[in-house]
């Protein structure tokens, strides 16, 4: 319950203690207002340090040539599938034909009733690998069905082979059969297939049928090369083929070109990203009558330096192997309301005719003599660095100065919120005294009226 003081005996407010105490408070909230104020800003300058910062990821990921480059392939992917390492592969259209794709030894068993329960009975398989080495695996009574044996193949890593067992979907009553295969394609890994030696069987088991292994064949510009497997990655530089299937007399072509709108796509981004940048700070700066610049940043001299910033790099010059050329070469230029555009057909255009020289305008260029030319990337990387580099940067600097006057205003309001609270302290202990003291004296001047009284009726009386 609060303590309330005046009223009857001291003819103050009863609210008097609390009404200093609001008068103490008054520049309080004038430092919580101006501290609201620091925040708005502080907000306003991280949101831009976030805008900057996105840029800056697009810029690492292409800040040279072969972060920028993207190559697309044109071929019949009914029969190859390519995949293309964009930092080797050149552009180019190369002629192919697939005669006949590469294969392993593979053979295929006779057929049992049942793959679990058939017993293949008790016996050794010997196989030889290509390299020579002859080899014995021992099949005992509890792995003689045709699953146990595929089970005794399959988990020895170093055998070379692998099993599976299949039905061949006939009608017959024996149609569960085991396919081995040899794990490597190629004429050089050729099998023995193994000799089986089972007795005490239900049925006999022996090898059905053979495929031997081979080596795909294929033409390039019309010359016949072999190749022991179907993923060739050293027939083109930096071009890894899949071979799907065979194809004799159908000849197609792989064409590997400059992706332009892949790049333009990523060149895109950058320049939507500087935009944001742009317009946050044409927004900041669009000043009237009716603007609090105290919760803004317009006006501000790190708005002005910023934009100057980016304006350079757009502007700037780039020192290319064909002569000096600027990114408006490219059709990245300004508009009327201060932002950037980029026309999409001049660009893919100019990346069509000259990769190297476009890519020399975004990224830099490295001269014979070791000497480092920067590009419009570069110039973009200088301004980003410049705002966000810590602790210097232009932006971290002034965060940092927003932050520090923030913390100023809470050690202020913390010190004033002490005083008062003993000023208040102090005023209630007073007021208390002065009720105490003024409520003393009233009942002292009534005992002394009382007194009075009294002495006077008797002299009265003693007259009479």
């Amino acid at each position: 319950m609060g303590i309330s003081f005046g009223s009857i005996n001291t003819g103050l407010p009863k609210d008097i203690v609390q009404q200093l105490v609001a008068a103490e408070r008054i520049p309080l909230q004038k430092m919580e207002v101006r501290k609201a104020m620091i925040s708005d800003k502080k907000k306003l300058v991280t949101e831009l340090t976030g805008l900057i910062e996105g840029i800056k990821g697009d810029i690492n990921a292409n800040s040279d040539a072969r972060g920028l480059r993207e190559l697309r392939v044109e071929t019949n992917t009914d029969i190859i599938g390519v995949a293309l390492d964009k930092n080797i592969a050149q552009p180019g259209i190369h002629q192919l034909e697939v005669l006949q794709l590469a294969q392993k030894s593979t053979a295929i068993s006779s057929g049992f009733a049942d793959k679990d329960e058939s017993y293949v009975g008790v016996g050794f398989i010997q196989y030889t690998l290509p390299n020579g080495e002859t080899r014995d695996l021992y099949v005992d009574s509890d792995n003689s069905s045709l699953t146990g044996i595929a089970k005794l193949i399959n988990v020895d890593p170093d055998n070379g082979m692998s099993a599976k067992v299949i039905n061949d979907g006939s009608e017959s009553e024996t149609p569960w059969k085991i396919i081995i295969s040899l794990n490597e394609t190629g004429d050089v890994n050729k099998v023995d297939f193994p000799y089986f030696y089972f007795v005490d069987g239900e049925y006999d088991f022996f090898l059905e049928g053979e495929r031997p292994a081979q080596d795909a064949k294929i033409k390039i510009d019309g010359f016949e090369i072999e190749v022991p497997t179907n993923q060739v990655s050293d027939l083109i530089p930096g071009v890894t083929i899949d071979l799907k299937k065979a194809s004799p007399g159908e000849e197609f072509s792989l064409s590997i070109k400059e992706d332009s709108e892949a790049i333009t796509g990523k060149v895109s981004m950058v320049i939507e990203k500087i935009n944001d940048v742009l317009s946050f700070i044409r927004k900041q700066n669009s000043l009237d009558e009716n603007t609090d610049t105290r919760r803004t940043l317009g006006g501000e001299l790190i708005l002005q330096t910023l934009e100057s910033r980016f304006r350079n790099a757009v502007f700037q010059a780039v020192n290319t192997s064909k002569g000096t050329r600027r990114i408006s070469d490219l059709g990245i230029s300004f508009q009327r309301n201060g932002t950037l555009e980029l026309n999409e057909e001049k660009f893919n255009a100019a990346v069509a005719a000259d990769y190297k020289t476009a890519a020399e305008v975004l990224t830099g260029r490295m001269d014979e003599d070791g000497q480092r030319f920067p590009g419009f990337m570069s110039h973009l990387e200088e301004t980003i660095n410049f705002a966000l580099q810590y602790p210097n940067g232009l932006l971290i600097s002034k965060k940092q100065n927003l932050e520090s006057s923030i913390r100023d205003i809470d050690r202020r309001i913390e010190n004033r919120e002490r005083l008062i609270g003993q000023k208040e302290k102090g005023l209630k202990d007073k007021f208390a005294r002065l009720e105490s003291t003024i409520s003393r004296l009233k009942n002292q001047g009534a005992g002394l009226a009382g007194l009075s009284k009294g002495n006077g009726a008797g002299a009265v009386n003693q007259l009479g």
